[in-house]
């Protein structure tokens, strides 16, 4: 059995930041994912919208980070097992990479939903 299996939640809270961080130094897409990230939440601040609107941003805005932390897993993890060209990989890789792109419009798609409230004047 694994030895990160059945550890204490400070211990396992340990594994993901570092896995976290691990991610944020090597992968540039993950830097810019957090960075959009972080502007949006600075735009909710500056608009102060209702709190469904808070929720959905941060939702989001959190599905794309975690989008881009499963295609690093992904990539990382298919390398290791095949590190030799492959058009199988190739294609899993892309599947993941899809995955990143669909929560990205997702998410673009909520802010378009909150720039056409705000123009709208609702409250």
């Amino acid at each position: 059995m694994s030895s990160y299996k059945n550890q204490r939640f400070h211990a396992r809270l340990g594994f993901a930041l570092r896995g976290l961080a691990h991610a944020l130094r090597t992968e540039a897409s993950l830097r810019l994912q957090a960075l959009a990230g972080a502007a949006a939440l600075l735009v909710l601040l500056a608009l102060r919208p209702s709190a469904v609107w808070w929720a959905l941003v941060l939702l989001a805005s959190a599905a794309v980070v975690a989008a881009e932390l499963f295609n690093t897993a992904i990539e990382h993890l298919a390398d290791l097992l095949h590190p030799q060209q492959s058009p199988a990989v190739r294609m899993v890789k892309d599947c993941a990479a899809a995955g990143v792109l669909i929560a990205v419009l997702g998410a673009l798609g909520v802010a378009a939903a909150l720039l056409v409230h705000l123009l709208s004047g609702a409250p």
